[in-house]
């Protein structure tokens, strides 16, 4: 596996057969709900999942009790288990306990005239305190290069632009399945021709469509490997507007699963756990070695914060020093190579 994540997979049709009829309403209403309010798929397979997790507890272990019932008590235990038995992290914990918070917000707001009476008690308890569960794989250069090369090599040439999309966009493994041929037409191509500006591209974040914006990707990197995939497509009669098109069905974008199973054969080559997001770290760390001003690389990604910039560098503070101490004293800032200017 890409990552040494457990998963405990405690639900199955028999077991999500039994939870109490009331709490299956709950679920099947409040996912109606989220529907109403536009959210992504993804997001509603996670909450259905989470409450699964929840309610296949409640049955097993909690007398399958109604949520309407619930108390501070069942909860405390709920999350006990989580991390005690079914071996959850605390970030794992904190996502179930959110999902859970939401559907206690739903009744509480909008059931108020079934229920009255009930109120959020999630929020009342605190969660566990978030720690480093998985070590983090931070790759060099040589390492992604040669990645690049082997799957080059073997012909394996849209597995090697997808990892080239990610090592140079910063973009998260969902955002790479929505790129489009034409967001590398070349009137894309801006700032000089550094850089290819994609059009609008759902990201994640808040709103109805989550957010919106254009994606940049450094030109001279990445067109050598968009180049290649581009003409085996055509070698082998692939049409498609996706640029990674789902196999089977050109008229839909490629599935995270399969990204998911690229990730256990380039950590097979590899020797090392690789995982799609390592990527996103790699390509703002090297933006700062280069010596981009932190405000760039935000603008670039994306973010509405610049501490978020920190977050992903990988940055040794010994590297981050020895660009302004030398020879035993302070030396002259040095000017940025790259400006990218277009992007202010």
């Amino acid at each position: 596996m890409g990552r040494s994540i457990i998963m405990n997979h405690i639900t199955s049709p028999e077991l999500l057969a039994q939870i109490n009829p009331v709490n299956k309403r709950l679920t099947r209403d409040f996912v109606s709900y989220l529907r109403t309010l536009q959210k992504s798929e993804g997001t509603i397979s996670s909450y259905t999942g989470n409450l699964n997790i929840a309610f296949t507890w409640n049955l097993m272990l909690n007398d399958n009790k109604s949520f309407i019932d619930w108390t501070k008590r069942n909860v405390i235990a709920f999350q006990c288990w989580l991390i005690d038995n079914n071996k959850n992290s605390p970030a794992r914990v904190k996502q179930i306990k959110s999902t859970l918070s939401s559907l206690s917000n739903y009744i509480e707001n909008i059931l108020d005239d079934e229920y009255p009476n009930f109120r959020n008690i999630i929020i009342k308890i605190e969660s566990p305190l978030s720690c480093a569960v998985l070590e983090k794989s931070i790759f060099t250069d040589e390492q992604i290069n040669d990645l690049l090369d082997y799957l080059t090599r073997i012909g394996k040439y849209d597995r090697a632009c997808a990892v080239a999309l990610a090592r140079y966009s910063g973009r998260r493994k969902s955002e790479l399945l929505r790129f489009k041929i034409s967001d590398f037409a070349p009137d894309r191509i801006i700032c000089n021709g550094s850089l290819y500006k994609s059009g609008l591209i759902k990201t994640k974040g808040h709103g109805v469509n989550g957010k919106m914006m254009h994606c940049y990707v450094v030109v001279d990197k990445f067109k050598p490997y968009l180049d290649q995939w581009l003409e085996f497509r055509s070698h082998i009669g692939l049409k498609s507007e996706w640029l990674f098109p789902k196999i089977g069905d050109p008229t839909k974008s490629l599935s995270k699963s399969t990204l998911t199973s690229w990730a256990d054969d380039f950590t097979e080559y590899l020797g090392v756990d690789f995982y799609w997001h390592a990527l996103r770290h790699m390509c703002v760390t090297s933006f700062k070695k280069s010596g981009l001003p932190d405000s760039v690389i935000q603008a670039y990604i994306g973010w509405s914060s610049l501490d978020m910039v920190s977050v992903y560098s990988d940055m040794e503070v010994e590297d981050q020093l020895s660009a302004y101490f030398g020879n035993s004293k302070c030396t002259e800032v040095r000017k940025d190579e790259i400006k990218f200017d277009c992007l202010a």
